[in-house]
């Protein structure tokens, strides 16, 4: 694992509205897939929020957000956890930029939201951080605990095992940014098709140089 020396953020920067907000009981349930391409990070993840994995609570949850100008991040696990992650970070990068003039790297932003997982306010988090920079794009998976491991592609959530099959069988290290989609997209679908928590659609994060581009589809076939 190669991780750069953690950014420190001052004391006090975590944002107020993150600040004591606790776990939700509303989870995510989720299959999150992130892909490398030769020149991209597609991440890819389920569209459905569950009660325990049993009650459809929302069909239509987006569970991946920007937090750079070239990065996006996944939400896994309690609701209220998740988006005050996604806050914190979103917020963190910002400020790096701000102070020293160039955009935070994506192995430092990982590192940093490792360590935000490790000693932070945030519930049953395991995140994928996807982004593109001057060393190419990188995709990394953080663990509940503050665990970070970078890799070509990386699966989390409930639908782990299923998509993780489609992934072994079809990746390749020189997909096309078009292949990443697709098989993002199949690895979602196969997920759905065995897990209760996963469902009702896929939504796709494109990440390049250009920035981030997040679409969303009801009908998986509109991607395929």
């Amino acid at each position: 694992m190669n991780v750069e020396d953690p950014y420190e953020p001052e004391l006090g920067s975590l944002p107020e509205e993150s600040a004591g907000e606790g776990p939700e009981s509303m989870e995510t349930g989720t299959t999150s897939i992130g892909v490398t391409t030769e020149d991209s990070v597609v991440i890819a993840t389920d569209r459905r929020a569950s009660l325990g994995g049993r009650v459809v609570s929302n069909k239509n949850v987006t569970k991946v957000e920007q937090v750079h100008d070239r990065a996006a991040l996944t939400m896994v696990g309690s609701v209220g956890g998740a988006q005050s992650f996604i806050r914190t970070i979103r917020s963190e990068a910002k400020l790096y930029e701000a102070r020293r003039g160039t955009p935070m790297s994506i192995n430092a932003l990982a590192t940093l939201a490792s360590n935000f997982l490790r000693g932070g306010p945030f519930f049953m988090i395991n995140p994928i951080l996807g982004g593109v920079d001057d060393s190419g794009p990188h995709v990394y998976s953080i663990d509940p605990m503050g665990g970070l491991s970078e890799d070509e592609y990386v699966v989390t959530g409930s639908g782990m095992q299923f998509a993780m099959g489609v992934l072994e069988q079809e990746y390749e290290s020189d997909l096309s940014h078009e292949e990443g989609i697709e098989i993002a997209t199949k690895a979602v679908q196969s997920a759905i098709e065995r897990d209760t928590a996963s469902g009702n659609g896929v939504t796709i994060a494109e990440v390049t140089t250009e920035g981030v581009e997040i679409h969303s589809h009801e009908d998986i076939a509109e991607v395929l």
